[in-house]
């Protein structure tokens, strides 16, 4: 397939997602005929990629742009989000792994229908990037086909991408656990840095997330299995659930000493939602309360996000 034949299927993707996603009165009827025009145009890529080698990779190793790559708008009617993909390896072969894609779980949910859009992208050049919207199955009827976690906002599934699409694929071990946030006395104050897509807004055409930073606000974040959750000082709008929060520190001071020519990178968890301070109203003939924004997040621990991912069936039962 040729550059030219790529970009009149993405083209027509572009359009048919419009229309998808035009506004919240949408009939079912329309969305049931949009639905066969995106797949028969993703049969055209025949070729689709489940399972990959590690050594086939030579994607980044830096952290703000390995996430930046793999990181990604997902959308459906009725909901918008950030998702990112990870590699799961398997358990025999660890050089080889499957794509699993990491959302929060609402995102999904809020999703009307069976089908949801995920904006990957491919290759042109050195520095030359196309969008493709990718349609995913995520549910079959009423039966989800990603997993939940059963008592946090993550939801995990495995996806197939095209051979075309450019995803530098790293492992799971790249979310922290309580052993790491410990050995690197990750403490409130220190600075996080999240990707995703505010209201949708996007950082370049080819739909790269927007990249914004902010602090660790809560104590204690340990252990993770009672405090699933901890606030990061970083306000969210509609679009941000889903994204991925992470840490990056070169010569960290910890156990004692500076680590002088290390750098220190890792997950640390995912946006789950706007943290509101809620108020009962206490008027006459008025009954209710006020919710009041506070310019805070709450973030899923990422070691929940591994939880999740344990849950799937394992890497090498299934079909490629």
């Amino acid at each position: 397939m040729n550059t030219s034949e790529i970009e009149a299927r993405v083209e027509r993707l572009e359009r048919a997602n419009r229309r998808l996603n035009r506004g919240g009165s949408l009939k079912e009827e329309p969305m049931r005929e949009i639905r066969p025009k995106l797949l028969s145009v993703l049969i055209a890529l025949v070729a689709f990629t489940c399972a990959v080698s590690y050594a086939q990779e030579k994607g980044p190793t830096e952290l703000n742009t390995l996430l930046m790559e793999s990181t990604f708008k997902i959308e459906g009617l009725g909901s918008l989000g950030t998702a990112f993909v990870l590699g799961r390896p398997f358990p025999n072969e660890p050089s080889k792994a499957r794509y699993v894609l990491v959302t929060a779980a609402h995102v999904l949910e809020d999703i009307k229908g069976d089908t949801a859009v995920i904006h990957l992208r491919f290759r042109q050049g050195p520095s030359q990037w196309s969008r493709l919207p990718y349609p995913i199955q995520i549910r079959d009827g009423q039966h989800p086909l990603w997993l939940k976690h059963p008592q946090a906002d993550v939801a995990v599934m495995y996806i197939r991408v095209p051979k075309d699409v450019a995803i530098p694929l790293r492992s799971v071990a790249l979310l922290a656990d309580d052993r790491m946030l410990a050995q690197f006395e990750i403490h409130p104050g220190d600075e996080l840095k999240c990707l995703g897509y505010p209201f949708g807004a996007e950082s370049s055409p080819a739909g790269f997330p927007i990249l914004r930073s902010g602090k660790i606000s809560s104590y204690p974040l340990i252990p993770t299995s009672d405090i699933k959750t901890f606030l990061f000082d970083f306000r969210i709008f509609s679009g941000n659930s889903g994204g991925p929060v992470y840490f990056v520190e070169s010569n960290r001071t910890y156990g004692g000493s500076t680590h002088l020519g290390q750098t220190i990178q890792f997950i640390v968890g995912l946006v789950s939602q706007e943290q509101v301070l809620k108020q009962p109203i206490a008027e006459p003939y008025v009954k209710g309360e006020r919710q009041y924004q506070l310019g805070l997040a709450q973030v899923v621990h990422a070691s929940l996000i591994k939880q999740a991912i344990d849950l799937l069936p394992s890497p090498d039962s299934i079909p490629d």
